[in-house]
């Protein structure tokens, strides 16, 4: 069977493009867009080129990147304006192909297998056509997995063209250190430092079965990955439709009694369901719990918030009220679910926060300003990063 072709475009300092747009002057300046600007604590969201060489990173504090560069520019986000840049961009790769997976706001894949012998023409194309007509550049990685071509997106920045073929992909990919192979986080790559695994190509030759024992599921695709064996499809365009709801449950490995246990159980699981709601631009209106016994009897009950929602805290809220509503604190816990539902889109329910006053609408607006800080800096440097309080190992939360 022959090779795809596929496609990893990626916007170049997306936030910090647009806002050079609306303010040219940005261009002459080191610009940063950061969470919350006129706090020490706010967190660098994007930087454009000239901020970079202060090597400013994305993540880290106003504070921290102030004292690299004191004459930094801040602006604070303007994250619907970009959605609205994001569509636009991903309309034009829709011109050359039906498959065309969105990843995070400033990233898609492209099968463009029907283009294979013209890829780097059609790639060139691609970042000329996105220059003129947005107003911004993107870099392209071309090779026939998704895994290779979003490594030769990063390998070349700004506005460049990689390409990462079967001939060469030792010389390119190998040689990159492990922390660039999409799915290595921090920790994983720690864990890899540890055991002699400093590159992609030391990870590619290592043995298969001894990966797959240290770290399980996760070990084996990361095996194929380095080496060139991801097959995943480029999704069709629309065919992540909305969902009807997002949830996470867990078993626990002892039951749950106390409250300090139910509570670290249910933030967990809340975490991580608010987490996947602002990833897909989402918030919730109910908020429904699953709760399981020792002798395996559940029970499902549901409560409204008072505003749609993607913020952790409020999700967790809601459910302790529910448990507390209907279930007899020290009768033993197996498992619980939490379990957004009532999805609306998070542009449309944000005017909704108006109608509870302006004290409670900043209230909730920060509380969202600091959970995106929290995704941003767990997209950097893995989901172990933050945490919600203590992990508790005993329970299986960590």
């Amino acid at each position: 069977m022959p090779d795809r072709t596929i496609f990893h475009c990626d916007c170049n300092s997306f936030f910090a493009s647009v806002e050079e747009i609306f303010n040219p002057q940005y261009k002459a300046v080191p610009m940063a867009v950061a969470g919350d600007p006129a706090s020490r604590h706010g967190i660098i969201l994007a930087k454009n080129e000239l901020a970079k060489k202060f090597n400013i990173k994305t993540a880290e504090t106003v504070w921290s990147a102030k004292k690299k560069c004191p004459e930094l520019t801040l602006c604070p986000p303007r994250r619907h304006t970009y959605s609205d840049f994001c569509k636009r961009v991903n309309a034009i790769y829709a011109e050359y192909t039906d498959r065309v997976e969105q990843f995070g706001v400033d990233e898609s894949w492209l099968d463009m297998t029907m283009f294979a012998d013209e890829a780097q023409r059609f790639a060139d194309e691609l970042r000329h056509r996105v220059a003129e007509e947005i107003g911004i550049t993107i870099s392209v990685g071309v090779s026939w997995n998704k895994i290779f071509a979003k490594l030769g997106s990063d390998y070349k920045k700004p506005d460049a063209t990689t390409v990462i073929t079967r001939e060469n992909y030792r010389e390119i990919v190998w040689k990159l250190p492990v922390s660039d192979l999409f799915m290595v986080g921090r920790n994983t790559a720690d864990s890899l430092n540890k055991i002699g695994v400093q590159t992609i190509g030391e990870l590619a030759q290592s043995d298969a079965a001894f990966l797959a024992g240290r770290f399980g599921k996760l070990g084996e695709v990361l095996y194929r990955n380095a080496n060139g064996d991801d097959d995943s499809a480029v999704a069709h365009i629309g065919a992540a439709e909305q969902p009807k709801s997002v949830g996470n449950g867990m078993t626990f490995r002892r039951d749950l009694v106390s409250f300090e246990d139910i509570r670290a159980g249910v933030n967990t699981l809340a975490d991580s369901v608010a987490a996947r709601l602002r990833a897909a631009e989402l918030k919730c209106a109910t908020v429904q719990m699953t709760i399981k016994d020792a002798n395996l009897k559940s029970i499902q009950r549901q409560k409204g918030v008072a505003a749609p929602t993607f913020v952790a805290t409020e999700i967790a809220a809601a459910a302790l009220e529910i448990i507390g509503a209907s279930w007899q604190i020290g009768k033993p816990i197996r498992m619980l679910t939490v379990t957004a539902q009532n999805l609306v889109p998070a542009d449309q329910a944000a005017a909704q926060l108006t109608l509870f006053g302006e004290e409670n609408d900043e209230r909730h607006k920060k509380k969202e300003r600091l959970e995106r800080a929290v995704d941003t800096i767990r997209g950097r440097y893995g989901k172990g990063s933050v945490r919600r309080g203590a992990a508790d190992e005993d329970l299986g939360i960590s």
